[in-house]
């Protein structure tokens, strides 16, 4: 196991000794507010500031820029220096996944009122409720609610569709926890609130993206693994961890299948790639799974209903066995402009890392992280379009996330440019390019009350 790895994963052994449904604004499928009193809009991340951007979601305009979502980082700072333990966490953490910087602001998700937003804070290795309307106010005590990880990292989120749980990885220890978004009362008759912490299922190394399907019952997750490391390319492959990608029952947490994609796109005939699955897609019907890998240049087409190509239950992952159906129907590649650059120098492991649908399933939105583009690619043939300096005369270094917004359109936010670019998708061009701070990286769709900006 690497050093880095190993010391968050020391750190965190070391460190472990009514009805909401009222008060939960109508939504369409999509996420969609039909209320009128909110306003959809799209919060940018920027992870390295700590800081988040409100985007009209419909008219792309910057609503406020500069909220600060670490409003503790004083007291934070405090804690992690008086403990020698955090401090070393908390440092492998800039040094390792961080390239450099401290991680403030992986994902975040707003209630279906509007009024509070979820973060999660890999460098603090927590997730906060932050009231919105105080964090845009500037006011210091917008923070409502705080839960820890058991380990030393946070990363993705995922929130379901009713708005009522969220999920977060805890990037250290194998695991998913679940959360209360809001208040609530649980089946059992329990009432919980906001923040609490419900239940956790089980994960390979490093947790990663998190997605429920449209009706809440399934969840489709993986982990990536040590992607943090120096140790890259097939020789160094065993350093990595498991890397596993698993459909999870909502009901009860227990795992509907689970695959090792490793050995899937070997048995398809693609043999020594990566098993770590990093942004994923999942095409209406849930059948098709888009998803990249780390290291490729492309993404990969994965149908979790077809039969198993050989017929054999060839490995297992954990305790749960290769699944007899599920296979790897189609690797798309997309041009790499960087075929010169050592692939230690990948940003954790990712030569692409952003993948996103339309509502249709027709057209794939791609972040080509280490090309400095972007492509909308046709879901039947493969043909993209480019999305770079070149083609629309702005800057698209690094993209690092994309997603799919309202209207058929694609939003990316380009880590290295400090932007997002907004894609039409049905008319494949940029119709939005905004400034919005230093390293932005998730972009989420979600609701304010109109009255926040008048």
């Amino acid at each position: 196991m690497p050093l880095l790895h190993c010391l968050l994963r020391a750190g965190s052994v070391l460190a472990a000794g009514v009805a909401a449904a009222a008060l939960i604004p109508s939504a369409t499928a999509s996420g969609v507010t039909t209320d009128p009193e909110l306003r959809d809009v799209m919060f940018v991340g920027n992870n390295w500031a700590g800081t988040a951007s409100i985007v009209d979601a419909r008219d792309p305009a910057i609503l406020k820029s500069g909220i600060d979502l670490i409003p503790d980082k004083e007291q934070e700072m405090r804690d992690i220096t008086r403990n020698p333990l955090r401090l070393i966490t908390f440092t492998a953490v800039r040094v390792g996944p961080g390239q450099g910087h401290d991680q403030f602001v992986d994902d975040m998700f707003s209630t279906k009122d509007g009024r509070f937003l979820a973060v999660s804070r890999p460098s603090f290795a927590d997730v906060v409720w932050i009231d919105i309307a105080k964090a845009v106010a500037g006011r210091r005590d917008s923070i409502v609610a705080e839960q820890p990880m058991d380990g030393y990292r946070s990363d993705h989120a995922g929130l379901s569709p009713d708005g009522r749980r969220l999920l977060v990885s805890d990037s250290v220890e194998r695991q998913v926890i679940e959360f209360a978004m809001v208040d609530q009362t649980l089946p059992d008759g329990r009432s919980v609130k906001m923040g609490d912490r419900l239940r956790t299922f089980e994960s390979g190394d490093t947790p990663h993206e998190n997605n429920y399907t449209p009706d809440g019952r399934r969840i489709f997750h993986a982990s990536i693994g040590s992607a943090y490391t120096p140790f890259d390319g097939p020789a160094g492959d065993w350093t990595k961890g498991d890397r596993w990608f698993e459909i999870v029952r909502n009901d009860d947490f227990g795992i509907d299948q689970r695959w090792d994609m490793g050995k899937e796109l070997a048995e398809a005939g693609y043999p020594r790639m990566s098993a770590a699955v990093r942004p994923m897609a999942i095409a209406p019907g849930e059948r098709f799974v888009y998803f990249q890998v780390s290291f490729l240049h492309g993404f990969v087409e994965f149908d979790t209903q077809a039969a198993d190509l050989n017929g054999k239950v060839d490995y297992s992952t954990g305790k749960v066995a290769e699944p007899r159906t599920g296979a790897v129907t189609r690797l798309v590649p997309l041009p790499n402009r960087v075929p010169k650059m050592p692939i230690t120098e990948y940003v954790n492991d990712s030569a692409h890392h952003g993948l996103s649908i339309d509502d249709d399933g027709t057209t794939l939105c791609v972040a080509g992280t280490m090309d400095d583009y972007a492509a909308l690619v046709d879901r039947a043939t493969g043909a993209p379009t480019f999305f770079d300096e070149a083609t629309t005369g702005h800057g698209y270094l690094k993209p690092y996330w994309t997603t799919e917004g309202l209207d058929d359109t694609c939003w990316i936010s380009l880590s290295d440019s400090d932007a997002v670019a907004v894609l039409d998708v049905d008319a494949k061009k940029e119709i939005a390019y905004l400034p919005v701070g230093d390293h932005p990286q998730r972009v989420r769709l979600g609701t304010v009350p109109r009255s926040l900006f008048g």
